[in-house]
């Protein structure tokens, strides 16, 4: 979990305004820092902007399509002015010059960005700068009141020498000082900068290339987590076996098919993952061969060999450094027993077990919280409801909507993170 300064900026969406001053090449290394927190940044330019950096830079570091012109054709087909202006949690204007201080607070609609700052509801912080004589204009001062009074954040701006050869008030604040003056806008998530790694849904292992493998899973519980940690501040990487959902929000999906796209999809990510959840119903088996062609039926019977599939949470379990993990049973007798053998089994740090034909395809699931007490110090789980057994914890959860029991699971696993800490 990242303890840093700039951790409530994960997920959010940050709308960066650039209008036309020296300071905007510092923008760059702005753009850098909010993306690597977890933000994500899409950039607006005015035409003085793009004669001091170019766009082609500010699309490469963002990773999104700069806007820059107010009619723009493509634009308007995909997300126009308005959408755009609907999109952020917050607007910043770095650097925010003079003249744009002066437009902005006339309510001017001369270009993309002054429409966007018209139109939008998102909390507005503005970076000035500008010539030291310029900031310290009894106009400037005004303009800047004006807006104050309406809301905007001044970040700065700070004292020093200038482009122009100067030394006094108007120079724009650093990056890193910007960057964490963003984060403060923010509360604090309790899963805040946390990096997530969720399986969900089933896998499918091709018998020929009409027919498979599967299960009845729907994916809604994964989907429920991966959704309740991405509103909690945390960073997200969901695998998604086949389903029918929409993506999450904020969330990074990747989707596979098969048992062995899962396990490679969450190889490559594991290094960067803070805390696993194992929710997805992979297929414990996978036919031998995939035949190339459909199987005509001919015979009055049909033999298929299978073959094991890969145990993907015991594999990951068993990696030195790991995430802390967390797994789920899904069982149609003696849930809490074979739950409590699986945690033991598969060396995880914490367990869901549930009754599976009661929560496929369902939208309320009720499930038993398993973990083991490892000791005073290190056990920081505490509640009244939470029971011991044979050195075990648990607590029930649910019934209820799979949204909420989410949130109530995330909270035991943040505990469970803290406490492995």
């Amino acid at each position: 979990m990242s303890s840093n300064s700039l951790a409530t900026l994960a997920n959010k969406r940050i709308l960066l305004g650039i209008t036309g001053g020296i300071a905007a090449y510092k923008c760059a290394e702005l753009t850098r820092l909010l993306s690597k927190a977890g933000a994500d940044v899409r950039v607006v330019m005015t035409k003085a902007a793009t004669e001091f950096i170019t766009p082609l830079t500010m699309q490469a570091l963002s990773g999104n399509r700069v806007h820059h012109e107010l009619l723009d054709a493509d634009a308007e087909a995909g997300m126009g002015h308005i959408e755009l202006a609907r999109w952020p949690d917050l607007i910043l204007v770095a650097p925010a010059s003079a003249d744009f201080l002066a437009r902005m607070a006339n309510g001017h609609a001369t270009d993309l960005l002054s429409t966007l700052l018209l139109a939008s509801k998102a909390p507005v912080a503005l970076a000035p700068a500008m010539n030291q004589g310029m900031w310290l204009n009894a106009a400037t001062q005004d303009n800047l009141s004006t807006l104050a009074r309406r809301g905007c954040k001044i970040f700065g701006p700070a004292a020093g020498a200038q482009a122009c050869g100067d030394i006094g008030p108007g120079r724009m604040l650093e990056p890193q000082e910007l960057a964490e003056a963003c984060a403060g806008m923010f509360t604090p998530g309790l899963l805040s900068g946390l990096r997530i790694m969720i399986t969900a849904g089933p896998t499918r292992e091709a018998i020929d290339p009409v027919r498979y493998i599967s299960n009845h899973s729907s994916g809604k519980m994964g989907y429920a987590l991966a959704t309740e940690a991405a509103d909690a501040g945390a960073l997200v990487t969901l695998i998604s076996g086949p389903v029918n959902l929409p993506a999450p929000a904020r969330v990074n999906v990747i989707q596979v098919i098969t048992a062995l796209d899962m396990l490679e999809a969450c190889i490559a990510g594991i290094e960067q993952t803070d805390v696993f959840i194992g929710v997805a119903a992979v297929a414990d088996y996978r036919p031998a061969q995939i035949v190339s062609h459909k199987i005509k039926k001919t015979a009055e019977t049909l033999q298929l060999n299978l073959v094991r599939n890969p145990d993907i949470i015991g594999t990951l379990a068993a990696r030195f450094p790991r995430p802390l993990m967390v797994g789920f049973a899904a069982e149609t007798n003696d849930v809490q027993a074979y739950g409590q053998e699986k945690l033991i089994r598969k060396n995880l740090d914490m367990l869901f077990a549930n009754e599976a034909t009661s929560t496929f395809g369902s939208d309320s699931v009720s499930a038993t919280a398993l973990w083991l007490q490892t000791g005073s110090a290190k056990n920081n789980v505490h509640d009244s409801n939470a029971t011991q057994s044979s050195a075990t914890l648990s607590k029930t959860l649910g019934p209820a909507g799979k949204n909420l029991v989410a949130r109530q699971m995330l909270s035991l696993i943040h505990d469970r993170w803290l406490a492995s800490r």
